[in-house]
């Protein structure tokens, strides 16, 4: 006896409580998978859905059993959930719809998806995901196999569950006036893209691909939980020596000096041993964060002049080489990672210039250390946090330095760094909580993680910086090129017609966090992506879809 040839699911919305131990996925391949299967298939279609009289071996074996692939999940050794693919034709749609071809868009190969059946328990699709997360399975083993399209008949009472797995309906209804179905198609790179995202919806999550505050790993939230300790006490003591050794390992640099505060605070503290130097400095500028070092500066009232950049343009040698012979500085300020637009200013170029005019160097590494591997070796002063690209919680404010500092007892005594040395590191109140989690960042394998973003980057760059179909507006282009950018960081330039700031929300609400409320970044209408800290590599490869689907627009197949 055989089941009937479509895509139909029971009504989902009697269900009972989630198990608590975990569903597994997979393509069947058992011979008692293929059993369970059958009997899964007699329950749903025969005394759930009675499209077929009952028997009394209580099993079903569907018409096209042995040229269907089938998606699974796994509760505790039994089988739960189902779902059916098959790319031979003719389709059972073939026989519903004689001049099916005539109805489908331009494809190389398709498939036909059937046969969705999930015990009553594990039907709540926003608790569970049982129905994405067995599309997604299918969708990623078709396309594996080179087809590009996907084509159900479903019932037209489960219409709201084919759309939210992203179908589309074509062509008039088929079946019979009892049993009504509507074909319903969808592009095949775009059916496993959405079960990828609705799987990671159902679990609950939000990726942040946001700047700051970065998503952290379990290790670094559970180590913030930590009992509180002294900052005096001998383990607060031995953990800021392994951090400051850790920190100087991954920086080049001979000394970290760690305190209560933000990047904002790490740069006042620079700004404050400048303000102790005999001579003007200069100041590079091309973004947000240069203008900011400028701000330093002023309100520090150290005479210095500025060398402004247009926002993603790159320093050059002879921009750079043309103001220290004309302004001859004494020190020289700047961005690593200048962050608004992505731009990556050249450290090599900047120390390698500073040496031959003898000029101290400075910079702005809060969104650079940790992002990729950085040398700060030649650098007196450098800014840095614990947040950022350091993956650990915001509220350590980190100075990085090479050299002798201005003499104790001159400044401020929050940002007197001279006062860490005779005081073990420790001259006032630390938190311990804040450092724990800072170490358990910092115990990561740097070269992979720096490989994985370099990796993650040239994908999106691939993906977001294509050409879009003719007939498209282009809706962004990534504002600083892969030459110049550092990896992990794209900043986009939207359309006049688009909203940064809509498409941003769009998005939160979609599951995912991208930078877009930031003044400078509203100003401009820019959306930014940043992979910092622990950031999710299949919510992003989930991502390019979305924001192309926020702003209207299809992006072409990779």
């Amino acid at each position: 006896m055989n089941t009937t040839a479509t895509l139909s699911a029971p009504d989902s919305e009697a269900e009972g409580d989630r198990p608590q131990t975990a569903l597994s996925f997979k393509i069947a391949d058992q011979a008692w998978e293929f059993e369970a299967i059958h009997r899964l298939n007699y329950r749903t279609f025969v005394e759930e859905i009675p499209q077929h009289a009952p028997n009394a071996a209580r099993r079903l074996v569907d018409r096209f059993h042995d040229e269907n692939t089938y998606a699974i999940a796994l509760h505790e050794g039994e089988l739960v959930g189902m779902i059916a693919g098959r790319s031979a034709r003719p389709f059972s749609l073939d026989g519903k719809l004689p001049d099916l071809d005539r109805h489908l868009p331009p494809h190389q190969r398709a498939m036909e998806v059937r046969l969705l059946a999930v015990a009553p328990a594990f039907r709540n699709f926003h608790k569970h995901g049982v129905f994405a997360r067995l599309s997604g399975v299918l969708a990623r083993h078709f396309r594996a196999q080179g087809c590009d399209l996907a084509l159900i008949s479903g019932t037209l009472r489960q219409t709201r569950l084919y759309r939210h797995l992203g179908f589309q309906p074509f062509g008039p209804l088929v079946g019979s006036a009892e049993a009504p179905y509507q074909p319903m198609l969808m592009r095949l790179p775009d059916y496993a893209a959405h079960c990828a995202h609705l799987e990671f919806l159902s679990d609950g999550r939000h990726a942040s691909f946001l700047p700051g505050p970065v998503a952290m790993s379990e290790a670094v939230v559970q180590a913030l939980a930590e009992p509180a300790h002294s900052h005096r006490g001998s383990q607060h003591l031995l953990r800021l020596a392994r951090v400051r050794e850790r920190l100087c390992a991954l920086s080049g640099s001979e000394d970290a000096l760690i305190f209560p505060g933000t990047g904002t605070l790490a740069n006042d503290a620079i700004a404050g041993q400048l303000s102790l130097l005999d001579g003007a400095g200069l100041v590079i500028s091309n973004g947000e964060f240069g203008e900011r070092l400028l701000d330093h500066a002023r309100r520090w009232r150290l005479p210095h002049q500025a060398l402004r950049l247009d926002w993603g343009q790159p320093l050059s040698a002879e921009a750079l080489e043309q103001a220290l012979q004309t302004q001859r500085p004494a020190w020289l300020w700047a961005v690593l990672s200048e962050t608004s637009t992505g731009m990556r200013n050249d450290l090599g170029l900047l120390r390698a210039a500073c040496r031959r005019h003898g000029v101290r160097l400075c910079v702005d590494a809060v969104s650079a250390l940790g992002q990729q591997a950085l040398d700060l070796r030649g650098v007196w002063l450098a800014s840095a946090v614990s947040g950022k690209a350091l993956g650990a919680f915001p509220g350590l404010a980190i100075v990085l330095h090479e050299g002798a500092l201005q003499p104790e007892g001159q400044l401020p005594r929050a940002i007197d760094l001279a006062a860490f040395a005779p005081a073990d590191g420790v001259p006032y109140t630390q938190s311990s909580n804040l450092l724990a989690a800072l170490e358990a960042a910092l115990g990561i394998d740097w070269t992979a993680r720096w490989r994985a973003v370099r990796s993650a980057d040239a994908q999106l760059r691939r993906v977001l910086g294509c050409s879009l179909s003719p007939s498209s507006t282009q809706p962004w282009r990534v504002l600083v090129s892969s030459e110049h950018a550092m990896p992990g960081i794209l900043t986009l330039a939207l359309a006049p017609h688009l909203q940064a700031a809509r498409i941003g929300a769009q998005l939160e609400r979609a599951g995912f966090k991208l930078a877009w409320q930031s003044a400078y970044l509203q100003q401009r209408n820019w959306l930014q992506i940043c992979l910092m800290g622990a950031w999710d590599a299949a919510a992003l490869a989930v991502l390019p879809a979305r924001l192309a689907q926020a702003a209207g627009v299809s992006l072409p197949e990779a």
